[in-house]
């Protein structure tokens, strides 16, 4: 799917639409790469994601987050548009210490009612530190 359905949107493109969200925004979100039904988002880090400031490392709803729109944001590039999550699973491999994040999306079966995605999310040095799955709510044809 593109912005005029003949050509795909470009990651300027996705960015653009992605930072409208204002949380979304204030995550410093841009999108590196898009394919078919893949995605690749960075987060830029910010110092309030800090939940313990004596261990300096990130909030696991920060990466819950970035689990769940990277992987909903990957049905972009076959919508047009995000789509509502139905349900997600989160796993977290080791702690997010200071600095910029790396998250990539796939789907991995776009139904007519539900899809599923999954989305990892990487630290600069590209250590997994989490990765999950969603469900989510496809629009109605019409």
């Amino acid at each position: 799917m593109s912005l005029d359905d003949n050509t795909p949107m470009t990651p300027a493109e996705i960015t653009e639409k992605l930072r409208r969200g204002p949380f979304h925004d204030w995550l410093g979100l841009t999108v590196t790469a898009v394919g078919d039904g893949e995605i690749e988002i960075t987060a830029t880090w910010r110092p309030e994601w800090v939940v313990n400031p004596k261990g300096g490392y990130t909030h696991g709803g920060i990466l819950a987050t970035l689990v769940d729109l990277t992987a909903d944001w990957s049905l972009v590039s076959l919508l047009g548009h995000p789509v509502p999550t139905v349900d997600l699973r989160v796993d977290y491999h080791r702690p997010a210490m200071q600095g910029d994040l790396t998250a990539r999306g796939r789907v991995i079966k776009s139904g007519k009612s539900l899809s599923v995605c999954e989305a990892s999310v990487f630290d600069a040095e590209g250590r997994l530190l989490a990765s999950g799955r969603g469900v989510y709510s496809m629009p109605k044809p019409g």
